[in-house]
């Protein structure tokens, strides 16, 4: 029933989201991935990340066969492309045999399964088809966001980013200093953080095919609940970014081309108006927000995968930050929000206690106070930035903190009790 009606309802979402789509003579997430099955796909290490989350399912056997037909599909329809001269302008030539192979496991779950196997099958599938259309409702977002939002806050971001020292400026000269290699790298773990996320969830679902049911709480539960919880936001809290609002991207939207040779000058913030085409997806940062979420569960795994889930949250914030799509503020935010909805999520796994409505409630509480007091206290934010730096940085860190002084706290009560070992009897 729990899966059945969060079916319904994200198919609700998804049919909400394409009408408001069309209203703006635009095609929406389903008509996107529709396209997808014949069409150049728009991202082909998505379609494969979420091909290895439907693949959790599968035995090994299974899982080399789905990859060998994936591939199979893929190595066709380049072939046919090539045949008829078809240019890709944009996107990967490859990942319609993934999104093939999902589909295909949604008509064996239908045709020949029955009972749990059926059920299990079913939610891989589901699994993977949220990762994608999580990609594609954001893409959605970003565009309403543009076309109702006229105005935006960067002004007010900016100001209250001096607090901060104006990180966005400083990490934009280091990124630029480092030439092509740096911004290389730094572009593709930002564009591929789906992929990280994927390669943590496969290994903490590694087990569901042995087992033949999913953990209660992972990381795809948390990735996709920030993908849909972030956007709104994003209508409450519209924002840019500094290049675009304070750099060259912005055109004659600008203030000035100032990113990121030179800082913002600090003057009376007000809301400015802004072009119909860039999203004002920037408070909170999600992309901080997820690759922190890919940092917490990275943890409990191996060496390589703590190395690479702490190496994914320092590229991902110098690049929100290099690039110019993030103001400091934003990336604080966006911490504090990505561990209040861990919070609530392990907590309504382990079950509501005290604990965890005091930390779910007390991140909430933080988060809030962040977005206020770039609003409404900016100016003297900028004016007395020693006050106002460190208090932004205690208040993040005391969420952190509390974050992990309570899961502790639950690891250990939830840890089994070892049994003293029977000691021999002396005659």
């Amino acid at each position: 029933m729990l899966w059945a009606t969060a079916g319904v309802v994200t198919l609700g979402f998804l049919v909400a989201l394409e009408i408001a789509a069309r209203h703006y003579g635009v095609p929406g997430p389903i008509t996107n991935q529709a396209r997808e099955v014949i069409f150049t796909p728009k991202s082909g290490p998505l379609l494969y990340a979420s091909m290895a989350l439907t693949m959790v399912v599968l035995t090994w056997r299974q899982r080399f066969i789905a990859a060998g037909v994936a591939i199979g599909i893929d190595v066709v329809f380049v072939l046919v492309r090539w045949a008829l001269d078809v240019k890709t302008t944009e996107g990967h030539f490859f990942g319609n045999g993934a999104l093939w192979v999902i589909l295909g496991c949604a008509v064996i779950a239908v045709t020949r399964r029955t009972g749990r196997e059926r059920l299990l099958l079913l939610k891989g599938v589901g699994l993977g088809l949220l990762l994608v259309a999580g990609r594609k409702t954001g893409d959605t977002w970003l565009l309403i966001t543009s076309k109702t939002r006229p105005t935006v806050l960067d002004q007010y971001v900016a100001t209250a980013d001096q607090a901060l020292g104006n990180p966005s400026w400083l990490v934009g000269r280091i990124v630029e200093a480092t030439g092509s290699i740096g911004d290389h790298v730094l572009d593709y773990v930002y564009v591929q953080l789906a992929v990280a996320a994927v390669v943590v969830a496969f290994y903490q679902l590694r087990n569901v095919a042995v087992e033949r049911r999913f953990p209660g709480h992972h990381l795809v539960r948390t990735f996709l609940v920030i993908g849909l919880l972030g956007p709104g936001i994003y209508m409450i809290f519209p924002v840019v970014g500094p290049i675009f609002a304070y750099g060259a991207d912005g055109g004659h939207w600008a203030v000035a081309d100032l990113w990121p040779d030179t800082p913002p000058p600090i003057g009376t913030p007000h809301h400015m108006p802004f072009n119909k085409i860039t999203p004002r997806n920037c408070m909170p940062s999600l992309h901080t927000a997820w690759a922190t979420v890919i940092f917490i569960h990275s943890r409990k795994g191996p060496r390589i995968l703590r190395f690479a889930g702490a190496f994914w949250l320092i590229a991902t914030l110098g690049a929100t930050l290099g690039f110019g799509y993030h103001y400091g503020a934003d990336i604080i935010a966006g911490v504090v929000f990505a561990v209040t909805i861990e919070a609530a999520l392990r907590s309504l796994d382990r079950g509501w206690d005290r604990s965890g409505i005091q930390l779910v409630a007390y991140g909430v509480t933080v988060f809030a106070a962040l977005l206020v007091s770039y609003r409404f206290l900016s100016m003297e934010m900028a004016e007395y930035p020693w006050v106002f730096g460190p208090l932004l940085i205690l208040a993040t860190s005391s969420v952190v903190y509390g974050y992990v002084r309570t899961t502790r706290m639950w690891d250990l009560k939830a840890a089994p009790v070892q049994q003293p070992e029977p000691q021999p009897e002396f005659v």
